[in-house]
């Protein structure tokens, strides 16, 4: 399968998942095609699409933790700051990524309002 049309499937693919979980695309279409393409090359080189703002380890457990979409393994942090990590997803009611913080997963476990 070629890079373009991996892309559409794993969009499609991800789409089926991140919507009951309350996310949604980003708006910023440029940068969804950058995150897109990167996950296909992750895939093609790894066999599975991790998260391209991720470092692999050499551990297939931890590494499982950052198969995209990686929500269900990151939630309470990713619904804390509105995003995923790498900003490939988005809340459904965030219009303005770039105007999302950036809050550690430990200041957030600490129990500070982070909205």
């Amino acid at each position: 399968m070629n890079p373009g049309s991996r892309k559409k499937a794993l969009r499609y693919f991800f789409q089926k998942i991140i919507d009951p979980l309350g996310y949604k695309f980003s708006p910023d279409e440029e940068m969804v095609d950058f995150l897109l393409e990167q996950e296909v090359l992750l895939e093609q080189k790894h066999g599975i699409p991790y998260c391209p703002c991720q470092g692999l380890t050499k551990k297939r457990e931890e590494n499982m933790k950052i198969v995209c979409p990686c929500i269900p393994f990151h939630r309470e942090h990713f619904d804390a700051i509105r995003r995923c990590w790498c900003g490939l997803y988005v809340h459904k009611d965030v219009t303005d990524p770039d105007a999302l913080k950036q809050i550690p997963f430990n200041e957030i476990k600490r129990g500070q309002d982070v909205r």
